[in-house]
């Protein structure tokens, strides 16, 4: 009795050391190499996209946080120079400074002596072009957002596809081997294509919020500037 008892925990225990075995060996490499040649150039295309996707990412935000900076004195020095009548001296400050808010600025000084409205007009026409640069190549992150998971989802049909032509040709007989080329090509492009998808998303709306707040920056700093003009002397 206790031979047999023992002889049982003995084949128990291979049994939980081959599963284990098993599951070390099933890797994400694997998984893909598993789905074929379709599957491997469409998780192929996906990869490249989220290279694109994350440099676009990263370049932006570095980009928009060096846009945001700004002293917090600058706006007071720009009303005093332009109060003693200091034009040169605004300007120089505005182009040392070089960020959107001072290009602004320095748009409307560059205007003074003109009617407000025209200062005004010359303000608004280099904000756009201010917001143009903040988001440049933004919306590329947004195309990749929506296009990546139906890429993922063309994989999925692909993918279904083979594992129904190889199920036709095997002659009626149903094994998961001959299915199993499909269905990896399916599920494994689904996911890269989700993965990608969500990744680019995030990205975005996370650039949306800090253009936006780069925005309001140059529009109160420019609504300060022009009551600044329109005080009585």
């Amino acid at each position: 009795m206790l031979n047999i008892l023992l002889l049982n925990i003995q084949e128990g225990t291979e049994l939980i050391t081959d599963e284990e075995s098993v599951e070390k060996t099933l890797s994400i490499i694997e998984l893909i190499s598993s789905g074929g040649a379709a599957g491997q150039v469409i998780i192929a295309i996906l990869f490249l996209l989220l290279i694109v996707a994350s440099y676009i990412y990263f370049e932006r935000l570095f980009a928009i946080k060096a846009a945001s900076k700004i002293d917090a004195n600058f706006m007071n020095q720009i009303k005093d120079h332009v109060s003693n009548g200091k034009i040169e001296s605004a300007q120089m400050l505005c182009a040392q400074v070089n960020s959107p808010v001072s290009r602004l600025i320095g748009k409307g000084i560059s205007r003074i002596g003109k009617p407000l409205a025209d200062i005004n007009t010359a303000i608004e026409n280099a904000g756009r072009l201010e917001i143009y640069g903040l988001e440049k190549n933004v919306s590329v992150l947004a195309t990749i957002s929506g296009a990546a998971p139906m890429i993922g989802f063309l994989g999925t049909v692909v993918g279904m596809i083979l594992a129904i032509f190889e199920l036709a040709n095997a002659g009626g007989t149903i094994e998961m081997d001959v299915l199993a080329s499909g269905l990896y090509t399916a599920m494994t492009t689904t996911v890269a294509g989700l993965i990608v998808g969500i990744i680019g998303y995030i990205a975005y709306n996370h650039l949306v919020v800090k253009t936006d707040k780069v925005v309001y920056q140059m529009e109160a700093n420019s609504l300060e500037f022009l009551d600044h003009l329109n005080e009585p002397t």
